[in-house]
């Protein structure tokens, strides 16, 4: 390894999972100045995970940190998970970062998002997502069952409601066709056997055939099942094969979502001059 390496202080985190192995991993890597758009990409890339999430220190005053989040294939203008991840390692007194009880992030296209501490772990606020009615029947045929309704909005959030969890998980689809129209989130979901809701996430146009807990999808999923609940505040399972449990809250134009997080690996990124 060269002595002109640039080393990069890097946790690997499972968010919304009380236990390794379970929820979605993410990278959270802390820079002292942003590096490159491509090295950036890279390093997403080379991690391989749903999302890496990269912080820097915000010296705007309008949050503590600024946050990025890239696929292996793209930078995304909204990630829950791994914003979660980063609110736990930068709220753990132990790596160094302040500790404290909440801590805020300003975001390129998401505006301020906000993690902070509970008693069950951490939860997290994202702008709430709104879709309106829609039809595709582009989608449908890809994932290869009719849903009994379909909401979109034109960020790209397509929320597909079926009848039951089975149905759920009985879903197939076919991921080059998903691709072929955009990068938009396929949210498939249902009425839960063991929680209120149940989903699952398919993401082909952002590098990610299904995702494992997706947050930003419960931004979109929270408001929608609150609406259909008559209640602000239900529980979620995404039934990917990790699987995760999520707390959802509507909060006016904001969505809280809770979950633990553990520490799978920490150490240095190493990367050359």
């Amino acid at each position: 390894m060269s002595d002109t390496a640039t080393t990069i202080p890097y946790w690997h985190v499972d968010a919304f999972a009380a236990r390794p192995f379970a929820g979605n991993q993410a990278a959270v890597m802390v820079l002292d100045a942003w590096l490159p758009d491509d090295v950036l990409q890279s390093i997403g890339e080379e991690n391989n995970f749903a999302e890496t999430a990269f912080v820097v220190r915000d010296a705007t005053g309008a949050a503590d940190w600024e946050l990025r989040w890239f696929t292996p294939t793209c930078e995304i203008r909204l990630c829950g998970h791994a914003t979660l991840a980063s609110g736990f390692v930068l709220l753990d007194p132990a790596n160094g970062f302040g500790g404290g009880e909440r801590v805020t992030f300003r975001t390129r296209k998401a505006g301020v998002l906000e993690v902070r501490r509970t008693q069950e772990g951490h939860e997290l606020a994202l702008p709430a997502i709104r879709t309106g009615p829609h039809t595709w029947p582009e989608a449908v045929a890809a994932l290869g069952a009719e849903p009994e309704h379909i909401e979109r909005n034109a960020d790209g959030y397509t929320i597909l409601r079926y009848a039951d969890e089975a149905a759920i998980r009985s879903l197939d689809p076919d991921m080059r066709a998903l691709l072929a129209l955009g990068d938009d989130q396929f949210i498939c979901t249902a009425p839960g056997d063991k929680t209120d809701v149940v989903s699952r996430v398919f993401v082909p146009g952002g590098g990610v055939d299904e995702d494992s807990v997706t947050g930003s999808a419960h931004a979109a999923l929270t408001p929608y099942w609150a609406g259909q609940l008559g209640r602000d505040s239900f529980t979620a399972h995404q039934a990917s094969a990790r699987g995760g449990d999520l707390a959802c809250r509507l909060d006016g134009d904001r969505v809280w979502l809770g979950g633990p997080c553990v520490t799978v690996v920490e150490g240095r990124f190493h990367l050359p001059a």
